[in-house]
């Protein structure tokens, strides 16, 4: 195994060990009724992030399914869909993470603001449709994907050692490719535009807590923190999604795969993933006091041993 590859599954193992323990955390806020509506996305983005971790470029989910005894075709072609799948829903469930809290901070003034009390209902009912939407959208990829077949054949392309993609009309090609750009420039610019509604509101509530001298209140504000991250995390998933989308693109269009775009595609959908927990939990203060609960009762029974 190479060094890049080492460096892949330490970056997968880092993302995946993170996103668990997120899960795990809104799972159990959830469960117990003291959720917020961000909780409701954060718990489906951090599965989301773990499936996606798990079946970029085929780390762990093959071996599992050749551990198994899997057909090499039924695994490529699941690794294949529950892939795209997740990274549908990875930039849809991020700007539905936008939207919401765009809801959650607007003014009582604001045209957003009718829908803050029914905001987990309407959660609920777009997650719902998202998650359809995405799971029949990128069903093309179980008839597309499947097993390398070792043979000169210029209808498929080689994408891992034991996967390919098979050649497709260049009509439904075109059109496939427009859909999903088309998606992928709503979905962004919805995320940039309702990022700029909130710096703008960041930026006014900044500047009354100053005339009234009161910046130590605005520093402490839960609302400002949660918006700030939810600002990091858009902007960074916006710059890595389309340098992601770029570099797919080109064996897409070319129909060709070469091992350096592979290694590097893989390496860059892993970075969102991978960062946005690490971005969560340290920005969340009831992540951070759990933590703190978790080590002080650690250093109490490693001083009784």
């Amino acid at each position: 195994m190479s060094s890049l590859e080492n460096i892949l599954y330490f970056q997968a193992g880092l993302g995946v060990l993170a996103n668990m323990f997120l899960n795990f955390f809104y799972t159990c806020i959830i469960l117990d009724h003291r959720c917020k509506p961000m909780d409701l996305i954060s718990c489906q983005l951090t599965f989301i992030h773990i499936m996606m971790l798990l079946t970029a470029g085929e780390i762990w989910l093959a071996d599992i399914f050749e551990s198994l005894n899997v057909k090499n075709d039924f695994k490529c072609k699941a690794t294949f869909y529950i892939h795209r799948v997740m990274r549908g829903l990875s930039i849809c469930i991020t700007c539905l993470l936008s939207v919401s809290q765009a809801v959650t901070i607007s003014p009582s003034t604001s045209v957003l603001a009718k829908y803050k009390h029914k905001l987990k209902k309407h959660i609920f009912n777009a997650s719902l449709y998202i998650w359809s939407f995405n799971l029949s959208f990128s069903s093309r990829w179980i008839f597309y994907g499947g097993g390398f077949i070792n043979v000169s054949e210029t209808n498929q392309m080689k994408v891992s050692k034991f996967c390919s993609l098979f050649s497709m009309n260049y009509i439904i090609r075109g059109f496939l490719l427009t859909v999903t750009t088309a998606r992928d420039v709503f979905l962004v610019g919805v995320m940039l535009t309702t990022s700029t509604y909130m710096v703008i509101l960041l930026f006014r509530h900044q500047r009354q807590c100053k005339h009234l001298h009161s910046i130590r209140q605005l520093r402490a504000s839960p609302e400002k923190r949660a918006t700030q991250t939810i600002l990091v995390l858009v902007v960074f998933f916006v710059a890595v999604y389309w340098v992601d989308f770029i570099i797919s693109c080109i064996p897409f269009l070319l129909w060709t795969y070469s091992p350096v775009i592979l290694t590097v595609q893989k390496f860059v959908m892993n970075i969102y993933p991978t960062i946005t927990p690490l971005v969560q939990i340290s920005s969340d203060n009831r992540i951070i006091n759990v933590l703190k609960i978790l080590w002080s009762k650690r250093h109490q029974i490693f001083k009784k041993r």
